[in-house]
């Protein structure tokens, strides 16, 4: 059961590339197929009915902070100065990144990519994207439980707040000096095959300016939305309510520079139904099975939690690991694991982070990222081109050198 969960892959890594036209017009009735051939064996064949409903919900938690996010992101409105020289470039990643640890990396993705790539606009290209996705929708927001799902799980657990900061800002660092320079290198190149006339024409007008800085009340709610659990989905109706007064409030000459338009959300919400859906066989194997993965060293917890929080929710893949650390130590909780086994925890926490940039679908901002790119006329690569020309040159000598340093023993 988990061949659907596969097919949709396929889908979506080739489909766009052989049959484009027939993929954007039937995309959606793939993904509610797929999706409902696995619910149906659970449902009908296992008689799993709380699995299923445990999955809804997740996914109706998803969707409301990813769509509230892009909503009340999308009535902001920053416009930048100048011309985007490689290391003005750099100095905006960095400060996306340690955003991303204050407002989450899919509030700091939905907050800063429009001004990312009007910044770049003379010259954008897929790698401004892709290190975007690299840096501020993943890396980035390693050192807080705020930061990514998979920390504020851990948070949950009993992980003291200021943890992975204290015990992982060096990885953090090292990660982020490798990304930056070579970003760099690549963007330097970009930079200097743009006629100066043409950087000129563009930039040389433009001045700082913000508008619609109404809408961080409502961002305000929703990051603090994320840390109610009772009652049931109130947390949620926070979220949608901070959405619709954001919407139906902000300027329509905001949304206009924005660019702003439901249909990126509406593409994400759409493919992630069937991913949520079709992933559900793999998910459960995963936690039968985590504990049988190999030896039980910080290199296993490393690379298993992060090369399925590749493809899958990384999310779900840390609490899998997280309970087979806890299975192979011997220890009960979260707390006292922080404590007796630090690396083998920190190991699945920036596995589970980091090695969610490595696809579209390894976090939920960067499908996000993608549709707003695409949405404004922005070059980005496929799903087998991202991985091909960025995941492989970029991110895995990154991450080698992160176990290298830090997991190795």
């Amino acid at each position: 059961m988990v061949a659907p969960f596969i097919a949709l892959l396929a889908a979506i890594a080739l489909a766009p590339l052989q049959f484009p036209d027939w993929w954007g017009k039937h995309y959606p009735k793939v993904c509610f197929a797929l999706a409902a051939l696995v619910a149906a064996y659970y449902l009908l064949g296992l008689g799993a009915t709380p699995r299923v409903l445990q999955t809804a919900g997740e996914y109706f938690s998803f969707i409301a902070l990813i769509g509230s996010l892009f909503v009340v992101s999308g009535g902001i409105h920053i416009n930048v100065k100048g011309e985007a020289t490689p290391a003005a470039n750099i100095l905006f990643l960095f400060i996306g990144a340690v955003t991303a640890n204050l407002l989450g990396t899919t509030g700091a993705s939905m907050l800063l990519i429009r001004p990312w790539l009007r910044m770049n606009k003379y010259r954008v290209a897929g790698h401004h994207v892709v290190f975007f996705i690299f840096i501020v929708s993943n890396v980035g927001g390693c050192l807080t439980p705020i930061g990514d799902p998979p920390l504020f799980l851990g948070y949950l657990q009993g992980v003291k707040f200021w943890w992975v900061a204290r015990q992982g800002w060096m990885i953090w660092v090292t990660a982020l000096v490798i990304l930056l320079t070579m970003f760099y290198f690549v963007d330097a190149r970009n930079y200097a095959r743009a006629p100066k006339r043409v950087r000129e024409d563009q930039t040389g007008h433009e001045q700082w300016q913000f508008q619609g800085l109404a809408n961080l009340a409502f961002l305000g709610v929703i990051l603090g939305a994320v840390f109610i659990n009772h009652p049931p989905f109130l947390r949620e109706a926070l979220m949608i309510a901070a959405a619709l007064g954001s919407y139906f409030t902000t300027p329509r000459s905001v949304h206009e520079s924005n660019q702003f338009t439901l249909q990126p959300i509406k593409e994400v919400a759409i493919l992630f139904i069937g991913i949520f859906g079709t992933m559900m066989p793999a998910l459960d194997w995963l936690a039968a099975n985590a504990g049988k993965l190999g030896t039980a060293t910080p290199a296993t917890f490393y690379f298993g939690s992060g090369i399925l929080s590749s493809v899958l929710d990384n999310a779900p893949t840390y609490l899998s690991f997280l309970s087979a650390l806890l299975g192979t130590s011997g220890i009960h909780d979260a707390a006292t694991l922080s404590t007796a086994c630090p690396t083998g925890l920190l190991a699945v926490s920036i596995g589970s982070v980091f090695f969610g940039a490595n696809t579209y679908i390894g976090n939920g901002p960067n499908f996000m990222v993608k549709a707003i790119a695409d949405h404004q006329k922005v070059h980005t690569p496929t799903f087998l081109g991202y991985i091909v020309k960025y995941t492989l040159p970029f991110m895995l000598p990154m991450l080698i050198v992160v176990w290298l340093l830090f997991f190795r023993h």
